[in-house]
């Protein structure tokens, strides 16, 4: 099988599209042509949700470094806001 397939294919092999991503073989669906997701092997999934995971991080760290002592929200200030309570009545 190729290493892209269309949706439709993708439902008529999936057992197959499966066994190659555990075996090492990722496989591109398409639909109408354009790429639209992925069949990859979970090792490479979890690696990239981690390097996700790490930059989001990054970026945190680097956005309180930039903001020194400037004035932040608490958990309550921030519920308060979601759910449109008072923030003593959600502490």
């Amino acid at each position: 099988m190729d290493d892209s397939v269309s949706v439709r294919e993708a439902r008529a092999n999936l057992a197959k599209l499966l066994d190659q991503a555990q075996e090492g073989e990722p496989t591109v669906i398409t639909r109408g042509g354009a790429p639209v997701a992925a069949i990859v092997p979970i090792e490479e999934y979890n690696a990239l949700e981690e390097a996700a995971d790490e930059i989001l991080a990054r970026r945190a760290l680097r956005t309180l470094a930039e903001e020194g002592d400037a004035p932040r929200a608490t958990m309550a200030d921030v519920l308060a806001d979601i759910f449109g309570a008072s923030a003593a009545d959600v502490a």
